[in-house]
């Protein structure tokens, strides 16, 4: 605000304003704050805010909005990508549930039909409490002819106490273990709740890992690497050309690059385990190759290698396992030069870290004990 501007706001005349007869015209100012109770810390406070009164936030709202909606659509698209992967787990455990309903639905029918027996049970019970009331009204001498036949009543009254008795205890168990079914139901879908959200989880770490991985070696050929989900781990496959010379075990300079580019995502993902598997094809190695014996050696060798490799480039050691499969696990069968060559490979193989996950599946399995 300009000091030519002061004067308006104390009271100056605005532009084609005239004053009232009588009155000094009257500038913004003098509007908001009457001249009796002007003080000069009022005064800088309106010189200050008056800046303010002509800010526009229309632009700023438009660009939140904006935002937002990108937000949505991104939460909902990665929402559908979600439920999408869960699908089948979701299946299974809904199936086991219905299972569980169908129990108890069995165990309340088998209740009820206790309650019936037990209610039969009762009623004849009083009939023969009747009968034997009757009996006692009868003369002594029906009484004495009678005692045959009342001593079978008495019989078969107590066995009838003893029916009821076992019943009645039939049902209080009954019902005890279906008070105990309907607390286990209610726990299992509470788990069931927590391993969908989970297993959920878990999908989206190795989506995402996949993602990161495959962005980083970008740059390399399909034919010597390749990237993808496999029993849900990420598999990174690198080819023997990419990585060494034949029958060497050290990396070349172009497998290194590709390892370093590896090794900046694992450290940004530290809840990745890394297992480096070296493998070969069925041809035996040249006799005489220095501290080989055969291609377990050879295969062995080589994913301790990238292992060392990996870790040097910043990767926690405890969290990599080198392993040397040799011959035994081919992709190919051993019958051409093009599948020999794609069983001379490198598998890195990352898995997410599943605590989470092991610690609700501990928790199912302490319950059901």
């Amino acid at each position: 605000m300009s000091v030519s501007g002061i004067p308006w706001l104390l009271g100056a005349t605005l532009p084609g304003q005239r004053g009232r007869a009588g009155r000094p015209p009257m500038g913004l100012f003098s509007v908001l704050f009457p001249v009796r109770i002007l003080s000069p810390a009022l005064l800088g406070l309106a010189l200050l805010a008056a800046p303010s009164l002509t800010g526009c936030v229309t632009a700023r709202k438009y660009d939140d909005l904006s935002a937002r909606q990108k937000a949505d659509a991104d939460g909902k698209a990665a929402a559908e990508r979600q439920l999408q992967a869960t699908t089948g787990q979701l299946q299974k455990a809904s199936d086991e549930l219905a299972q569980l309903r169908l129990t108890q639905k069995r165990l309340v029918t088998d209740s009820t039909e206790t309650g019936n027996a037990y209610r039969k049970t009762r009623s004849l019970y009083n009939d023969l409490n009747t009968s034997y009331d009757k009996l006692l009204k009868n003369s002594d001498r029906e009484l004495a002819n009678k005692s045959s036949d009342y001593n079978k009543v008495a019989k078969d009254l107590a066995r009838r106490e003893a029916e009821l008795g076992e019943l009645e205890t039939t049902l209080q168990k009954s019902k005890a273990a279906n008070d105990r079914l309907a607390a286990d139901l209610q726990t299992r879908e509470v788990r069931l709740t927590e391993l969908t959200k989970a297993l959920a989880d878990k999908d989206k770490a190795v989506d995402d890992l996949k993602a990161r991985v495959s962005k980083a070696l970008l740059s390399f050929n399909s034919s010597d690497l390749q990237v993808k989900l496999k029993d849900g781990k990420v598999y990174v496959s690198l080819s023997e050309q990419l990585l060494f010379k034949s029958g060497s075990t050290k990396v070349d300079p172009k497998g290194q690059e590709a390892l370093k580019k590896l090794a900046t995502v694992l450290q940004e993902q530290k809840d990745v385990n890394v297992v480096v598997e070296g493998h070969t094809d069925n041809v035996p190695i040249l006799r005489g190759t220095a501290g080989l014996t055969d291609n377990w050696d050879l295969s062995a060798l080589r994913a301790t290698e990238i292992a060392r490799l990996l870790t040097t480039a910043g990767v926690s050691p405890e969290r990599v396992t080198a392993s040397g499969r040799g011959q035994y696990v081919p992709v190919a069968p051993n019958d051409s030069p093009q599948n020999k060559a794609m069983n001379r490979r490198t598998e890195i193989i990352l898995t997410p870290k599943l605590n989470e996950l092991f610690k609700i599946l501990d928790g199912n399995s302490a319950a059901g004990k």
